[in-house]
């Protein structure tokens, strides 16, 4: 019986072959890749590419950027990779001025900071200087102006700490259409009322009201002018209930109390 050549099938179909060289060399191709992209992170990790050259801040308006800087401990020329996000942001919001920092590493070499300041709610003034007031209660003594800009209410008589926070935290809470119709807050507490305050109005009215559920009462305020005739001024008493008192009424019961008191001290 004589010998039979074999013929490989690759000889018979050369396509089979050429398909398998197509697929070794596209093998061969992905892992150069994965080793060159390998390669290029740790020649980036260990060169100064990874370096921080930029801190981009924003935000803040009553904080300056060196100061933010500094509480977040970041340097220029430290690796990237080193920054803690979480943790500078967390680091950075112990500010008293600072409600929330959000960090974020931008490759190759910037740190962005994004500030969420508390708001500023009002003014105090002492001597000739009027300083900014947030809504945690915190005074910006180091920002003193001659004149407040109108973005917020002048704060007066709040000579206890404790009262003007409280004050301050309820500002925060008030919408901002009737936190810009505020011109004053005055405290007049008393025996009866601690929280007591008197507050002047840019449209001419004048509230009686308390510290305490401030912003829900006064969420009321648009809707009871709203009913009041144009052109009357007065007290509204706002706390448990609300109501309106003219001034012509208020100065009659006033006078009228007055005269009770003279009769009997006759």
């Amino acid at each position: 019986m004589g010998k039979k050549n074999v013929v490989s099938i690759e000889d018979r179909i050369p396509t089979l072959k050429q398909e398998r060289r197509k697929k070794a060399n596209r093998r061969l191709i992905f892992y150069l890749s994965i080793f060159f992209f390998l390669i290029s992170i740790i020649v980036y990790l260990q060169s100064p590419l990874s370096h921080v050259r930029t801190i981009e801040i924003s935000g803040n308006s009553f904080v300056e950027d060196e100061e933010v800087i500094e509480e977040s401990s970041i340097e220029k020329g430290m690796n990237i990779w080193t920054v803690n996000e979480s943790g500078t942001g967390n680091a950075i919001s112990k500010n008293p001025v600072i409600q929330q920092a959000e960090v974020k590493r931008k490759l190759p070499w910037t740190v962005q900071i994004s500030i969420t300041e508390f708001d500023h709610v009002g003014y105090v003034h002492d001597d000739e200087h009027h300083y900014p007031v947030l809504g945690n209660g915190k005074v910006l003594d180091e920002l003193e102006q001659t004149n407040v800009n109108g973005n917020g209410p002048l704060l007066l008589g709040f000579s206890d700490e404790d009262f003007l926070q409280q004050m301050a935290g309820e500002l925060a809470n008030l919408s901002e259409s009737i936190l810009q119709l505020i011109s004053e807050i005055h405290w007049q507490p008393s025996d009866d009322n601690q929280y007591k305050i008197i507050l002047y109005m840019n449209d001419g009215y004048m509230v009686d009201s308390t510290i305490r559920n401030f912003a829900d009462n006064m969420s009321v305020y648009p809707s009871i002018v709203s009913q009041l005739e144009s052109g009357s001024k007065g007290i509204i008493h706002i706390g448990a209930g609300a109501y309106f008192e003219e001034f012509n009424q208020a100065a009659e019961e006033v006078s009228d109390e007055t005269e009770n008191g003279d009769g009997n001290d006759h």
